[in-house]
C-alpha cells in the first residue's frame, strides 16, 4: 500500500483540480496539525500553496514556530495581523463569556482565509484532526469552516507520526497542542483529558468495546460527540412539499 502521505497529497491535488481551482490556502499557526497540512499542500501544489499567519492576541512564539515551518518547507506565506480588528469588533459587542469572545478569533481567521482563497483561485484547507472533529473541539464557521479537511480522518495520535515522516521540525511536533485562544490555553487542559485517552475512547466506541475503559471517560467523550453533532452536519433545510 502506498504511503499515507502520498495518498493525501494526491487527494488534495485531485480535489483542487476537480473544483476547477489551482491552489490551496491554509492557516499556519505554529502547531503540528497546520504544519502537516502545510507539508502536504506544498507537495501537492507547489508554489500554489499559501500559508497565512494570523496573529490575534497570540503568543509571539507561535508566530516564530509558524515561520519555522514555512522555512522548513520553503512555503510562501503572508501575515495578516488581526489584533486591531478583533478589538474593534469586541468593543462593538456586549460583554460575554471568555469562550464566546475567543470564538471570534477563528471566525475572523476563516474570513481572511477565504479572502485569500478567492484572490488566488484556491480552496481553503482546514487543519482539524479526527479527534477534534468527533469531539466538536473546533469553532463552527471558524476553524471548522473549510473546503477540505485532509486530517479529519486521522486521530491526533496518528498525526504526530505523519508529521515526523513529512519532516516537520521536532519542536513543532512536541509542543503542547493549543488553539491559542487565550494565554496559557491548551487543548488537553480545556478538554480535560489527553489526546491519548480521547483517541483510545473514540476507538473503543467505534469498535463497540469499551468494557475495559473508565466508564466516566467513556460517558464524557460520548457526551462531547453527541453535543457537537450539529457542528458536523450541513445546515438543516425545511423541505416544502410541492
Amino acid at each position: 500500500m502506498r504511503a499515507l502521505s502520498d495518498r493525501l497529497v494526491e487527494w488534495i491535488a485531485a480535489s483542487v483540480s476537480h473544483a476547477g481551482l489551482k491552489g490551496a490556502v491554509f492557516g499556519l499557526s505554529g502547531g503540528v496539525d497546520s504544519a502537516v497540512v502545510a507539508a502536504l499542500c506544498k507537495r501537492a501544489l507547489g508554489s500554489e500553496a499559501l500559508g497565512v499567519i494570523m496573529p490575534c492576541g497570540s503568543e509571539e512564539s507561535d508566530e516564530q514556530d509558524a515561520r519555522l515551518v514555512a522555512e522548513a518547507f520553503e512555503l510562501d506565506v503572508v501575515t495578516v495581523r488581526l489584533d486591531k480588528t478583533f478589538h474593534a469588533l469586541t468593543e462593538a459587542l456586549p460583554d460575554a463569556a471568555r469562550e464566546t469572545v475567543s470564538n471570534l478569533k477563528p471566525r475572523l481567521r476563516m474570513a481572511v482565509l477565504y479572502y485569500w482563497a478567492n484572490m488566488r483561485s484556491s480552496m481553503v484547507i482546514g487543519t482539524g484532526n479526527r479527534s477534534e472533529w468527533l469531539a466538536g473541539y473546533f469553532t463552527k464557521h471558524g476553524d471548522g469552516g473549510a473546503d477540505l479537511l485532509p486530517l479529519a480522518g486521522l486521530y491526533k495520535t496518528e498525526v504526530v507520526p505523519l508529521a515526523r515522516e513529512l519532516g516537520v521540525p521536532e519542536p513543532i511536533v512536541t509542543k503542547p497542542p493549543s488553539a491559542g485562544l487565550w494565554a496559557g490555553q491548551t487543548d488537553e487542559g480545556e478538554m480535560g483529558m489527553s489526546y491519548e485517552v480521547l483517541d483510545s475512547v473514540f476507538r473503543a466506541l467505534e469498535a463497540g468495546k469499551v468494557g475495559s475503559l473508565d466508564p466516566r471517560q467513556v460517558h464524557k467523550v460520548g457526551e462531547m460527540k453527541s453535543r457537537s453533532h450539529h457542528k458536523r452536519v450541513p445546515p438543516q433545510i425545511f423541505e416544502v412539499l410541492r
